[in-house]
């Protein structure tokens, strides 16, 4: 607590009202989690040298604005304002003509993908004789994925794979077997926003544990940019959750995490697996931008430090998102409860696809050394524009991925959001990224559009600001921005 408190006594004002503000921005940043139990009253004083006055009125005030729960003792834990919960979203498109920054996805990798199709179509008649159902997936599929795994170091049989509709759907089958009916499930934040709404639907309670901030001094001086990977992962936060919370499961991103662009270095993950073993956590991994590695990182696959790791992957983000094609990889005693899990939600994929799918993945860098210039390109072109016209804007070059997180120091993402469709532009608020409202202060910028539209996104971008600082009264009379898909 002391440590993200910082230099938190200025003297601009009474001690108290000082340290309950840089509280609450902490729990609004994320930076502090939710239904996390603050030091005591006592406990803080003495770390921080002030009496306990001082912290207690702090506390109070912090009850008194719904930052802080009113159970009983000094044990508080942290909370939101229940008018800061964020709408749910349905998924909508884009209309024509404007940009849409809240998709962070590509187009097809075009002739590789059509040409998987067509050689699938010849490889279909024989499997036609055949009922067509395959819950598990069509073999040659699995083998393919089991030796994808296994050429990254590691060792996988096609028994250990399930093959699903995407990473979302993998997701849906993963929760309804580990979690649901009031379980917990721990997640880096902010992280995806669908994840965020499986885990809700699923019936689940969500355990956030904050990415940590910069710390300071890592900015790049003139272009707002942070130097390096930033600061990565808060393992002890995350160590203390899964010991204090004990989640059924834990949801991450390890591998050029969505939206910051993080990656967990292999001690960092070496710990957690060790960690969630004594606590009977299962870690479940997405690692659908794995291959997005714009930075030549070589990750460590998470799976490869603990056989009880359990693997999302996906074509979406290497390929092309209409292959709605993904899968599970698990330990074979947890694979066939994943599988009798699904056959209640589907009997499987279409076949022709799971087909164009395993030619994909036996020769899965194909299209990737196009792919991955392109994407360099952009993020630099992106990161100039930022720092060119939006030079108060702070942000952490990712080593990977698809998106930069942007913070603003003034403007509310949410605000943006409802004034960016003026400006021909569509952006996903930072709140959708986080639980209970968190991340007002940011916004996730991908890099996916072609290098002129990434400019004409970003001066869109100022003039909303501009709007927005010209007139600041705005942030109070806009209405919630539209209901609008994001990946």
């Amino acid at each position: 607590m002391a440590r993200l408190l910082g230099a938190w006594n200025t003297g601009g004002s009474a001690a108290y009202r000082e340290l309950a503000d840089v509280v609450r921005l902490l729990v609004l940043d994320g930076r502090i989690a939710l239904d996390v139990a603050l030091p005591s009253e006592r406990a803080l004083a003495e770390t921080l040298g002030v009496s306990r006055t001082t912290v207690t009125a702090a506390y109070a005030g912090l009850r008194e604005q719904g930052f802080l729960s009113s159970g009983q003792g000094s044990r508080a834990r942290t909370q939101l304002p229940h008018r800061m919960a964020p709408a749910q979203a349905p998924g909508i498109v884009a209309p024509d003509g404007v940009l849409d920054l809240a998709y962070a996805s590509l187009p097809a990798t075009g002739e590789v993908v059509h040409r998987a199709f067509a050689d699938a179509l010849t490889e279909l008649p024989a499997l036609l004789p055949g009922f067509g159902y395959d819950p598990v997936g069509v073999p040659v599929l699995r083998e393919a994925i089991a030796a994808h795994y296994t050429a990254a170091g590691v060792p996988t049989s096609a028994s250990q794979i399930l093959v699903t509709s995407g990473a979302q759907h993998a997701l849906n089958i993963i929760l309804r077997t580990l979690a649901g009916r009031q379980q917990k499930v721990l997640v880096d934040h902010p992280t995806y926003p669908n994840a965020l709404d499986a885990i809700r639907a699923s019936g689940s309670r969500t355990v956030p544990v904050p990415l940590p901030a910069a710390a300071p001094g890592t900015q790049l001086p003139g272009n707002g940019s942070l130097a390096g990977n930033g600061p990565g992962w808060d393992v002890d936060a995350m160590v203390a959750a899964m010991r204090q919370q004990r989640p059924a499961m834990a949801y991450l991103l390890p591998d050029f995490h969505n939206p910051t662009g993080r990656v967990m270095s292999d001690l960092q993950r070496r710990r957690l697996v060790r960690e969630a073993a004594g606590t009977g956590t299962v870690l479940v991994v997405d690692e659908t931008l794995r291959a997005l590695d714009l930075d030549g990182v070589g990750t460590t696959p998470l799976a490869a430090f603990s056989p009880a790791v359990v693997s999302i992957g996906s074509l979406s983000k290497s390929h092309w998102a209409g292959l709605r094609t993904g899968w599970i990889r698990a330990e074979e005693g947890l694979l066939a409860r994943f599988v009798a899990t699904r056959t209640t939600m589907d009997l499987g994929g279409p076949v022709v696809e799971q087909l164009a799918a395993a030619r994909l993945v036996r020769d899965f860098a194909e299209p990737l050394g196009a792919r991955l210039e392109a994407l360099r390109r952009n993020r630099e072109t992106l990161l100039r524009l930022l720092a060119e016209h939006l030079p108060e804007w702070s942000f952490e070059r990712p080593r990977g991925g698809l998106t930069v997180w942007c913070r603003l120091p003034a403007a509310s993402s949410t605000a943006l959001a409802v004034l960016a469709p003026e400006f021909g532009l569509r952006v996903a608020a930072g709140p959708r990224f986080g639980v209970g409202g968190s991340f007002e202060h940011f916004l996730r910028v991908p890099y996916t559009l072609p290098e002129e539209q990434l400019t004409t996104a970003v001066l869109a971008l100022r003039a909303a600001q501009d709007r927005l600082d010209a007139a600041p009264q705005l942030r109070r009379t806009l209405k919630e921005p539209e209901a609008a898909a994001i990946a």
